[in-house]
């Protein structure tokens, strides 16, 4: 089945091309601000139509504004159904499907808001003191919602309110007792996320997770709780407090939607989330990690029969990251997507175990739905050329179409190339696959300056894919041949080659990058001596890494780069990370600690960097960039420090991206540009 966003097979060579698009438009950073932004589709119950956010940019209001549209699941003009500058969100169909409540700040806080679509105007439908996170339809009566509360008050709005206003006492002192005092780019307030059952027309709010542990647990991605189809029971995960900051094991638990004891269902050493019950109730399926402490452990596929109470895993030969799942209407199937040789396809397996088969391939997939005939599929697709937009393809695999065309018309004047996939041999002959992408103005008889970018993670991926943060056509828009490799750690080739980095961060990678440079920089659309590299987060660590063991680019950008090891060890949130990548606390390990530091090499520092950082990362918290330039500049090393006050990990603020997007290809042009 072929991709509706074009891709490219692996070439030997990725610089054969005609020059037909000399004189496409740049894409820029603020050009990139101008799409729109499609999340979160939900298909209506009769299966006749989508609901969407669309999230659109002010780039010069410095503000985002999101909103509600509708779209049939056979295509056609989309239709806008909220238009409050406050934004909305997270559009959930009621049973009967004649309502989609969604989330709105429109009032304040974060509430639930109902619209009717015979018309009117939208009504709220919760007024909880700390504001709704989440939530979902239990029933026409009632809804699930995820809620940040005081443990002492629980569902008592008075009482979370009343402690709501304690935080304007006099002195600003905060005092903790025990570790994960803050966590991503948020200090702990004493608020757990707890999972409130509060009733439509108004009455008793039923708060299901009580106590002192998050229920279900902070996550960037994905979502830990469900509801039953009956409306009698949820499923959520949940991880104990008192060694959260360092263990990664979440259990799953089933409560009735009434309250009571939770139950304990999944017992797997690493962390059990992503729940989700079949369309008959009889099961309840899960995402699992069996090893303790590893976050990039292998994601499994188990299934529970609710009346027997037997567990198998679904996916035991199949050597890849399950995730985002969803059953058939029949509850015979599973579909689920897997990153695949920097890709998504789709999958499938029977719910009663049997073996995994490709339904869609050659593209990058999420968001599933089933429409209830079974027969028909719906989710988004993304690619190296284009941000998601919503598709529709049989059961089968067969008749992939466009639903949506959100960004066709913007995207239209730029020719934007697709991602070329290659293939090189990496640290001991291994294959390594990697993304080529050049210029849309590409001419096939120049040579271009090499940008290299190392992906964080370590174990994450660049995919055929879309992001906003680390854009690969704004970059090559500017005039780079950009290549994108996958070394040891990627996921997406098999649990055993991203395993190879553990203790190993400045090891076989480091050989991978160097090794991938080479290969790209042999490419005859390339001018060697004109290579550049940027990365964040461990991409971050690498580019550190390589300052002081190489002196081959001609300009080094870390962002969010860990600098110190045992330092970072001291002051980041979720040691269990550190921990297992290097043995244990570095007390525990120093070797482990020692050998891979970045710190330890600073004599070795000699090419210009960039270095960036945001004041509330606290994953990899400012001091890592602040000693880093430190060291450079400390050495006479030419360097330059941009620091965001209002940024965590991520730069997400739109004038913020275009000022780093300009400040990071302004430095590649002084060093690269001749």
């Amino acid at each position: 089945m072929s991709p509706l966003f074009p891709v490219t097979l692996a070439v030997a060579l990725a610089c054969v091309a005609p020059a037909a698009s000399l004189a496409a438009t740049p894409f820029t950073a603020t050009e990139m601000m101008k799409l729109g932004r499609l999340a979160d589709p939900q298909v209506s119950p009769d299966g006749s139509r989508v609901a969407f956010a669309l999230t659109e940019v002010d780039l010069a209001g410095g503000k985002r504004s999101t909103d509600l549209w509708l779209v049939p699941v056979l295509g056609g003009e989309p239709r806008r159904i909220t238009s409050n500058p406050a934004s909305d969100s997270r559009p959930r169909w009621s049973p009967d499907g004649t309502q989609i409540a969604f989330l709105s700040a429109r009032e304040g806080s974060s509430q639930v808001w109902a619209l009717h679509l015979a018309g009117g105007e939208p009504r709220k439908l919760t007024s909880l003191a700390t504001g709704a996170s989440a939530f979902e339809w239990i029933d026409a009566k009632r809804l699930l919602v995820v809620a940040e509360v005081f443990p002492a008050c629980g569902a008592d709005d008075a009482c979370n309110a009343g402690a709501l206003g304690e935080a304007g006492q006099p002195s600003s002192a905060r005092v903790y007792d025990d570790l994960l005092l803050r966590h991503w780019d948020t200090w702990d307030d004493g608020r757990r996320s707890h999972l409130l059952v509060v009733p439509v027309e108004g009455g008793a709010v039923v708060d299901l997770t009580p106590g002192g542990d998050d229920a279900p647990p902070f996550s960037l991605g994905g979502e830990d709780w469900s509801v039953s189809p009956d409306g009698q029971e949820a499923c959520f995960s949940r991880k104990d407090r008192k060694d959260e900051a360092w263990s990664t094991n979440a259990d799953v638990f089933v409560v009735a939607t009434t309250g009571g004891a939770p139950k304990r269902v999944s017992e797997a050493a690493g962390y059990d989330g992503g729940c989700r019950y079949s369309p008959d109730g009889s099961l309840l399926a899960w995402r699992s990690q069996l090893r303790a402490g590893y976050e990039a452990d292998r994601w499994r596929l188990v299934v529970l029969d609710r009346k027997t109470g037997a567990k198998r895993s679904l996916t035991e030969s199949f050597d890849r990251q399950v995730e985002s799942f969803v059953f058939s209407p029949d509850s015979r199937t599973l579909y689920f997507t897997a990153e695949q040789a920097g890709r998504s396809p789709v999958f499938s397996t029977p719910a009663t175990g049997g073996g995994v088969t490709t339904v869609l391939g050659g593209g990058s997939f999420g968001d599933l739905s089933v429409l209830p005939d079974g027969k028909t599929l719906v989710g988004t697709q993304v690619a190296l050329t284009h941000p998601a937009e919503i598709v529709r393809f049989g059961a089968d695999g067969k008749g992939l179409a466009r639903v949506t065309r959100t960004n066709d018309a913007r995207l239209a004047p730029f020719s934007l190339r697709p991602g070329e996939s290659v293939t090189y041999a990496g640290a001991a002959g291994k294959g390594v696959q990697a993304w080529v992408v050049k210029p849309a103005a590409f001419d096939s008889t120049r040579k271009y300056p090499l940008l290299v970018l190392v992906h964080g993670g370590p174990q994450g991926a660049w995919t055929d894919g879309w992001t906003y943060r680390w854009n690969a056509q704004v970059f090559a828009s500017a005039g780079y041949v950009v290549f994108m490799p996958n070394p040891r750690g990627s996921t997406g080739w098999g649990q055993e080659f991203t395993d190879e980095i553990n203790r190993d961060w400045g090891g076989r990678a480091f050989e991978d990058v160097m090794k991938g440079t080479d290969f790209a920089e042999a490419l005859p659309c390339v001018e060697k001596g004109l290579t550049a590299a940027a990365g964040a987060s461990y991409g971050g660590y690498m580019i550190n890494w390589i300052a002081g063991h190489t002196n081959r680019y001609k300009a080094l950008v870390s962002h969010d780069g860990v600098f110190d090891l045992v330092s970072m060890y001291g002051s980041t949130e979720e040691l269990w990370f550190p921990e297992w990548e290097f043995g244990g606390p570095y007390w525990a390990n120093p070797e482990g600690y020692a050998r891979w530091n970045p710190r330890d090499f600073v004599k070795g520092f000699k090419t210009p960097t960039l270095v960036v950082h945001g004041e509330r990362d606290y994953r990899v918290p400012v001091e890592q960039g602040l000693a880093m330039f430190t060291a450079l500049r400390r050495q006479g090393v030419p360097a330059r420090l941009l620091v965001f006050p209002d940024e965590n990990h991520w730069v997400l603020k739109p004038a913020n991206s275009v000022r780093w997007y300009d400040e990071v290809i302004g430095w590649l042009d002084r060093w690269t540009k001749k």
